[in-house]
């Protein structure tokens, strides 16, 4: 398996990487605890961290949301897909429940009309460091103040940003309106994307598309002065790049020129 990017810059820096199956394990607990940390940090580690790793050394979990909205494992899709207005980071503390614990800083981030995954992950990373380094200074200063997610909304705020899965890519135009198609589009590009399936079984990636007052039938796609627009429940949406199956990255109209019009499944 390859090493996540964080790991290859360990091991560039000569810093010793231990990657266990099980972070909770006694074998794992004994190994964390001979390393003698102060602290220890996490950021996407995707697995809750257990007693007695908890109580071992204060602990700081770099999140991408402003708690508790989008607890879970894909915060930044989450909050685009639902057309949030703004995302953030929070630095918070680990608990045994999933992002439930305080949070000591956070800061929002606002989402554009036009932004993606693209444009808002790396902003939320470089603002994530920023904060973590800040949270650490505050830490060994003993300044920090945490705020209990009871305090911030309750429960009444908390969502969850749920693993992203098949049925979320897969774009049903004939039950769904084009506004929601361009913020799961938007969500979901460049990493993993968003896709119609067509009636031969093939998948037409969607890059980058917008919405458009074009009339046409939910679920069709179709030609429009070299456009290619696709009706939806509520109106049409113009797909401006697309990846057919088993192609590159292009644009909509060298789709129309070197593609058959694409027949949608549903």
């Amino acid at each position: 398996m390859q090493d996540p990017p964080v790991a290859e810059l360990a091991h560039e820096l000569g810093i010793e990487v231990f990657q266990p199956d099980d972070v909770n394990a006694p074998e794992s607990v004994e190994r964390i605890s001979e390393a003698g940390a102060e602290v220890f940090v996490v950021c996407a580690f995707g697995a809750i961290v257990k007693e007695p790793l908890l109580s071992m050394v204060p602990n700081f979990n770099v999140h991408p949301s402003l708690l508790p909205r989008w607890r879970g494992a894909a915060p930044v899709e989450r909050a685009i897909a639902a057309g949030d207005s703004q995302t953030g980071v929070s630095i918070m503390q680990l608990v045994e429940e999933l992002d439930a614990g305080p949070f000591c800083s956070q800061q929002p981030v606002p989402v554009g009309p036009e932004d993606s995954y693209g444009s808002l992950a790396p902003e939320l990373a470089r603002l994530g460091g920023e904060l973590l380094v800040s949270a650490l200074d505050g830490h060994a200063a003993g300044s920090l103040k945490w705020t209990d997610q009871a305090d911030a909304g309750g429960e009444e705020a908390v969502t969850y940003a749920e693993k992203i899965t098949r049925e979320d890519r897969l774009l049903v135009p004939s039950s769904t309106p084009a506004r929601e198609l361009d913020l799961m589009i938007r969500a979901l590009t460049p990493h993993i994307g968003a896709f119609f399936e067509t009636r031969d079984g093939d998948l037409l990636r969607v890059e980058r598309a917008r919405v458009v007052d074009d009339a046409v039938t939910p679920g069709i796609a179709t030609e429009r002065d070299s456009r290619l627009v696709v009706g939806t429940s509520e109106g049409s949406l113009e797909l401006l790049e697309v990846k057919p199956s088993g192609g590159k990255s292009m644009s909509a109209d060298a789709f129309l020129r070197g593609y058959k019009q694409p027949e949608l499944a549903r």
